[in-house]
């Protein structure tokens, strides 16, 4: 007799869950895009001049290293941009083509070494569970500086003195969240130079005017917000929880956190700008340094989508644009 698995809950395309607990991840969406969630190896020779290697910490943290080809004769360490990958907490690798294409370009660009972190993904492992891993990698960087960990490429290139979160989507809120967890600590001799949100996951229980009568996007549905968090927010939580609503009544009053400089990149056509904009507003409001970049007639992760950024100029000039800011960005700081 074939027992056959019962399916729960379904996320179009991207996931399913299974009455046993289990979970699928298998792309069922278009197959021409698939090739945008396929893993990238490693590679230790320069490839348009980004090499990458894995790292593994421990049996609970794996890093992915870009580090991009420099001129012998130049002796400068290069600033360390410390990615943390979007997907609604549930799904997505440090290792998507996605994320390959887009961080060798900014490695490139910023000439910096861009380290992405693989998260634990929900709903096996609920919120905290990835902010615990961002934030062991923030420490483990700490221990690289102080000489208590050994990882090379780290100790020949890398400036623990500028060292910046930066995060897509859900990615986002993890900056956020693991920025205000450095403040607490002691991180010398290294130094949390900035933060860089990009189109962060910021919601709240009600729903913002933008959610309702902003276009979906292949990277973003309401669908996708609701089955997502709901798989990835503590038991018994709603949308107001301070990691999805930071600038809400239950998160810690953002004049009481100490935060380092901020980048917010948010797109104009983003379903939800509305939220993305209270949470400006609301850093503003206490004071803390953060700018602004919008990106004019875009959508949610606009840059990840290789297809648009190939086929459409308008997407690909702003990529290039974000690329931009965000390398004046560390460049500044």
């Amino acid at each position: 007799m074939v027992c056959r698995k019962v399916l729960v809950d379904e996320v179009s395309g991207w996931l399913r869950v299974f009455a046993d607990g289990s979970v699928d991840r298998t792309w069922t969406g278009p197959p021409q895009v698939q090739f945008m969630t396929e893993p990238v190896a490693p590679h230790d020779e320069f490839i348009d001049g980004v090499a990458t290697r894995d790292v593994y910490v421990n049996e609970n943290l794996r890093l992915r290293i870009y580090l991009p080809e420099t001129n012998p004769e130049d002796s400068s360490k290069l600033p360390i941009i410390l990615h943390l990958h979007g997907g609604g907490f549930c799904i997505s690798q440090a290792d998507w083509y996605m994320y390959y294409q887009m961080y060798t370009k900014l490695a490139r660009s910023a000439k910096a070494i861009c380290i992405s972190v693989y998260l634990s993904l929900a709903p096996e492992h609920r919120l905290p569970a990835p902010i615990i891993d961002g934030f062991s990698a923030l420490l483990w960087l700490r221990s690289v500086a102080q000489g208590e960990s050994y990882e090379q490429w780290l100790v020949s290139h890398a400036d623990f003195n500028r060292v910046f979160l930066i995060g897509d989507s859900s990615g986002g809120n993890l900056v956020h969240e693991i920025a205000a967890r450095a403040g607490k600590v002691d991180l010398s001799p290294l130094r949390l130079a900035g933060g860089i949100p990009i189109h962060p996951g910021f919601v709240r229980a009600v729903r913002s005017r933008s959610e309702l009568e902003q276009p979906e996007s292949p990277l973003l549905t309401l669908d996708m917000v609701d089955k997502f968090l709901s798989l990835a927010l503590p038991v018994g939580s709603t949308k107001d929880h301070p990691i999805t609503c930071p600038m809400g009544p239950e998160a810690s009053p953002l004049d009481t956190l100490k935060l380092p400089p901020f980048l917010l990149c948010i797109a104009e056509m983003d379903m939800i700008i509305d939220t993305e904009m209270e949470y400006y507003d609301a850093m503003k409001k206490a004071k803390k340094d953060v700018e602004l970049l919008i990106s004019p007639g875009m959508s949610h992760s606009f840059y990840l989508n290789k297809i648009a950024v190939d086929m459409d100029p308008q997407t690909a000039a702003q990529t290039e644009a974000l690329i931009s800011g965000i390398k004046d960005f560390v460049n500044k700081h």
